[in-house]
């Protein structure tokens, strides 16, 4: 290339494509630990829990026995067989196995999905606030995220009407997220069958993420298969199992479209990884679902402490939690520019939080994010920080968080 030449530049749909402001508030406190201070984290979702131990020890196994090559594409036989099993055990629903997929991660599911569904110009409707990927995967695809507001009178999830208001002719899919991110709140049985019914009579596709539905503390969440149309499915191996370093995932699509999502993995990345996905056998097997379930009580707990921590302090927070592990909380009574004080709060107190602005464009400002994805031991010590925080900002004093 000659010095007068042109430099290649970034593909525009970049310009679309956000960062996640939480990686601005983790670099800066993983800088503030190593200079010293002690930070509270619930900014990451992601479990504090180690993978058990079960799952450990057959993911050496695997290693040990050369577990090392090539799975299929869409993944190791006994692995879609044990996932067929878990439903049958936990659901009592039948899903053949070979409608299953293994993927890298559940973000490998969603680009098989939307890559197999989607054209250039489709729409697909999303909740905002919602996981921010979603729109960003729609766009890689050159099509339209279409964000729909929600708040707490529909549960921060899509309802049927929502849905046939914001409907277009280019509308392709509706996706949906129960539990969802960042709310943790649940979609109702009979909500998402008149959902799943209109997508049907409209003829498009129902996705539904079920990424944090082992972890769900009243009733079940049941998953969206039952339900009649082309539905999709996405899980992962990460929140409920504990596994999200193995970066492994599934998801479960209607048959027609196994051959395309067989095609397109084979494209995007080949396979899954081959020790992870044995390891992730032994997720199924009685000792670790005992592990598991006692983790979920623990996060239940955590819950249970944080919200009416948070709510005596100030944060409004309308609805309790179902499921994962969040609480998404308006701000303003403490502050209109949330990304402002997620930053201050970490400065001047040590405690690490989410701005709103990661999870959409519907008032997020007003609003930040609370991950119980540590002890209860510090999440005490992050509410006593807030609240010296909170207090020492109405008279101007500093709380420096170095305990």
């Amino acid at each position: 290339m000659t010095d007068d030449a042109p430099a290649p530049a970034v593909a525009r749909r970049m310009d679309a494509i956000a960062p996640f402001y939480v990686m601005d508030v983790l670099a800066r406190a993983r800088a503030l630990e190593r200079a010293g201070r002690s930070i509270v984290h619930m900014e990451i979702g992601e479990p504090d829990f180690t993978s058990p131990e079960p799952v450990v020890e057959a993911g050496i196994r695997a290693l040990r026995a050369g577990h090392t090559h090539y799975t299929a594409a869409t993944g190791l036989p006994e692995l879609r067989a044990a996932i067929a099993a878990f439903y049958r055990a936990r659901e009592g629903l039948e899903v053949d196995p070979a409608r299953i997929v293994i993927t890298p991660g559940a973000s490998g599911a969603l680009q098989l999905i939307l890559g197999s569904l989607l054209d250039p110009g489709d729409e697909v409707l999303m909740a905002d606030p919602g996981y921010p990927c979603n729109r960003h995967f729609v766009r890689m695809f050159e099509a339209v995220a279409v964000g729909v507001p929600v708040d707490a009178g529909t549960g921060y999830q899509l309802t049927a009407e929502l849905i046939a208001e914001r409907w277009t002719p280019r509308t392709r899919a509706v996706m949906l997220a129960s539990p969802s991110n960042p709310t943790g709140t649940v979609i109702a049985p009979k909500e998402l069958r008149r959902i799943a019914e209109l997508v049907e009579a409209r003829g498009a596709a129902l996705i539904v993420d079920e990424i944090y539905q082992g972890l769900v503390y009243e009733g079940r969440a049941g998953t969206a298969l039952r339900q009649p149309g082309t539905v999709f499915v996405l899980n992962s191996f990460s929140k409920y199992f504990c596994m999200t370093g193995w970066r492994l995932g599934w998801l479960v699509a209607p048959e027609r479209f196994i051959p395309a999502i067989d095609r397109l993995a084979q494209n995007i990345f080949l396979a899954a990884s081959t020790p992870a996905q044995y390891a992730a056998l032994a997720c199924f097997e009685p000792a670790t679902l005992t592990i598991l379930e006692q983790r979920r009580e623990e996060f239940r707990a955590r819950r249970d402490f944080l919200l009416p921590a948070l709510r005596a302090l100030g944060f409004d927070i309308p609805l309790a939690p179902q499921g994962a592990f969040y609480l998404y909380a308006d701000c303003t009574r403490h502050s209109t520019d949330s990304q402002a004080f997620c930053l201050d709060l970490l400065d001047r107190a040590g405690v690490a939080i989410t701005p709103g602005r990661d999870f959409g464009h519907h008032h997020p400002e007003r609003h930040v994010r609370f991950a119980y994805t540590t002890g209860l031991d510090q999440l005490l010590l992050g509410v006593e920080r807030l609240r010296g925080y909170l207090g020492d900002r109405r008279d101007g004093s500093l709380v420096m968080g170095d305990e």
